[in-house]
């Protein structure tokens, strides 16, 4: 039996909200097991070449924004291209899921509750009110969830994300990893899906 799909996702990252519905139905429809990932996503560009938006080219910042508004309408989503409260520190969300998962709970709802409050509802999730809310809205214990997210337990987790990451070689968020093949970003969901659906052995770079 295949190993779950790693899921590494950034609570900040467009792209990952974008999929994260979609992949999801992907994994409910082939039965494959999600292993949450979040990761702290500019400490991986740092160490994998890739750069926070505000240093990009002008040009690579315009085409951004127009890949934006392709795929909102490609995946059928209304959201704000600049949402109010954007870019915000998501480490505190992304240790939220990991508190979840510790707990052994599934993060699927509150990460979905967050990806909408950040680019629907220009929520602020930098506010552990805002945070307690939406776990809340998903059935958690709020406050029990954000006090866990702050134990040395969950920051040790989440920098073995930041590792493991680098070591796959994982380069941005979302990445979903199957048996060691690497699908970056919400884009190459169908590729995933297919592959899936086949049960072909994984690509890897270098075979």
């Amino acid at each position: 039996m295949s190993e779950p799909i790693a899921y590494f996702l950034s609570l900040v990252s467009p792209w990952s909200y974008m999929g994260h519905a979609l992949f999801l139905d992907i994994a409910r429809r082939r039965g494959a097991n999600v292993a949450y990932k979040p990761v702290p996503l500019n400490d991986v560009f740092s160490q994998t070449g890739g750069l926070p938006l505000a240093r990009r080219h002008p040009a690579r910042r315009a085409y951004r924004m127009v890949e934006l508004q392709r795929w909102r309408v490609r995946r059928g989503l209304s959201f704000h291209l600049e949402p109010a409260h954007w870019p915000f520190d998501a480490d505190p969300g992304n240790r939220a899921v990991l508190a979840i998962l510790a707990a052994g709970g599934d993060p699927g709802a509150f990460v979905g509750n967050a990806f909408a409050g950040v680019w629907e509802q220009q929520r602020d999730l930098a506010d552990p009110a805002v945070l307690a809310e939406l776990l809340a809205g998903a059935g958690f214990d709020a406050e029990a969830v954000l006090a866990r997210a702050q134990t040395p337990e969950i920051a040790a987790a989440y920098e073995r994300n930041r590792r493991d990451a680098i070591v796959i070689g994982v380069f941005g968020a979302p990445s979903y990893v199957r048996d060691g093949e690497i699908f970056w970003g919400q884009d190459r969901l169908e590729l995933l899906d297919d592959a899936l659906a086949s049960g072909r052995p994984p690509f890897i770079a270098g075979a």
